[in-house]
Formats: structure tokens, sequence, C-alpha cells
């Protein structure tokens, strides 16, 4: 009889919840990307590849597939979209958490929250209130008539700078912290044995501090680019529609297309993408750890 050891226990409600809220959703998710669209709502029977066909190619008046490259832009522009995202977290979150970390205890515990404090508010609200700031009457361009140096509102609502703004304000926490945590672990003897060797600061950045902060870095990327690629109310909102992105396109097959397959297929794409970064990241890590030993 096979004896369980203590940690299967303790590891079994983690493992349940994420077979239960993930992996069941996904192979949900799977199984409906192969069956065929329901005009009201939903799937049927028989099974049909189309849902992966419509994604390169439509169909003509006399049936014949005809090449559509619609659907490759957006899932362009929406990877783009996430990349710059994620460079855009990472250049900031790395100076904050560097900032957070050479406080005091109590100083720490203090920004920490405020860093958490998005979290306490609906993403929506948070979204709609860029809405408030950015919009032709709303708080940046009326503080710049205010000043004298604008006559007519920017443009800086339902653009792309826009949208890029809204993820990287949503996101930012997801990089700050898993770096913070990374950096509290950080042992300041040997930042001062590389000042002992005359080390620059971009040294000690390049050669002690980056190499040692890139598991929290790692994290870091992972938690900000895959929400950020799937993501569809900042560009919703921010990006009024004009602007759309592999999330949204996911979302309309669900309510107003109801074409449930395309969307399970498009859904089990950005998964596939996410994965590919996955373990591409993860791959990085051994080869780093192996170069190290």
């Amino acid at each position: 009889m096979i004896k369980l050891r203590p940690v299967f226990w303790l590891l079994l409600p983690a493992v349940g919840v994420i077979f239960v809220f993930g992996a069941i959703p996904l192979l949900i998710s799977l199984v409906y990307s192969f069956l065929t669209a329901n005009p009201y709502g939903g799937v049927a029977m028989p099974p049909t590849f189309s849902s992966y066909v419509q994604m390169l190619f439509d169909q003509d008046f006399d049936g014949s597939l005809v090449f559509m490259p619609d659907y490759i832009w957006i899932a362009v522009r929406s990877l783009y979209l996430a990349l710059l995202t994620t460079m855009l977290s990472l250049a900031v979150g790395f100076p904050v958490a560097w900032y957070i970390v050479c406080q005091s205890p109590n100083r720490r515990k203090v920004l920490l929250t405020l860093v958490s404090l998005p979290f306490w508010i609906n993403t929506l609200i948070r979204t709609y209130c860029w809405i408030l700031i950015l919009r032709d009457e709303g708080l940046i361009n009326g503080f710049l008539k205010w000043l004298g140096i604008i006559q007519h509102p920017l443009p800086l609502l339902y653009n792309q700078g826009a949208i890029l703004l809204g993820l990287v304000y949503t996101f930012l926490p997801f990089m700050v912290l898993p770096i913070y945590a990374t950096l509290e672990r950080l042992d300041p003897r040997l930042i001062e044995a590389a000042y002992d060797l005359y080390a620059n600061r971009w040294q000690l950045f390049r050669r002690v501090i980056w190499p040692l902060t890139k598991p929290g870095i790692a994290a870091g990327t992972v938690l900000v680019f895959a929400p950020a690629l799937g993501a569809f109310l900042q560009p919703d909102l921010l990006g009024g529609g004009k602007q759309l992105l592999i999330g949204s396109l996911i979302e309309m097959q669900f309510t107003s297309s109801r074409n449930w397959p395309f969307g399970a297929a498009l859904s089990m794409l950005v998964t596939f993408a996410v994965l590919v970064a996955l373990a591409w990241q993860s791959r990085r890590s051994k080869a780093g750890a192996e170069a190290r030993a």
C-alpha cells in the first residue's frame, strides 16, 4: 500500500483549485473550439476545424476560401501592446522596487500598501477614472488650457497611447511586487564587495543586482504579459473600440457575435502564446542556472 506523505495533503487543496478553475475551463475551451457555432449562442455538433480556419481565411460568395489577414493584424497589435506594456512596467517597476527596498522597515510597509492599494478598487472604476482624466474636458486638458499652453484639447483618449497607459497602470503592481521580493533578499554585503572592487554603478547593476534579481523580473514579466495580452477592458473603454485587440475580439465572440467556437479558438491561441512565453522563460532560467553552476 502506497503511503502518502503529509506534503501531498497540504498541496491537495491548491492542486484541486488549479484543476477546477484552471484545467477544466481550458479543456472546455479546447473542446468548444472544435465544435460548430449555434446561431443563437452556444455550440453544436458536428466537430469541425472551421474556427481555426476562420483565423486566416474567409468564405467568398462561391464558397471558396480567401486569405484574410485582419485577425493576424489584431493578434500582432495585441502582442505588440502586451510586450510594450511589459517593458514599460519593468522600466518603471524596477526603480520603484529598488526605492522601496532602500527605505526603513516602517516606510516599506507604507509604500507597499500604496503599491497594492489599486487592488482594493475595482478595475472598471479605475479605468473610468482615466477617462475623466484624459477626455477633452478632463483634468489634463483643462489644466493645460488654464495655463494657456493649448487652445484646443489634445487627443489623449481613444488611441493606442491611452490603451497602453491603462494597461501599464493596471498591471504595474504585478511587476513591482515580485521584483521587490527578490531585492529584499539581496545580501547588501555583495554590493559593498562590488564597491570595494572599484565597480561603478553601471557595473554594479549589470553584474550584481540584475543577475540576482532575474527570478523576480521573470515572474513579473509573466504576470504582466499574460493578462495584458488578453485584456479587453482597457481597449474597450480607453480605446473607444477603435483599436480592436484580441481580448476584445474574444469578448465579442461570446456576446454580440454569438460565435462561441471562434471565441474559444482565439482564447486557445492566447493560451498557447502565454505557454510559449513561459517555456521560453523557463528555458532561459535553466540555461542561466547551468551556466552559473
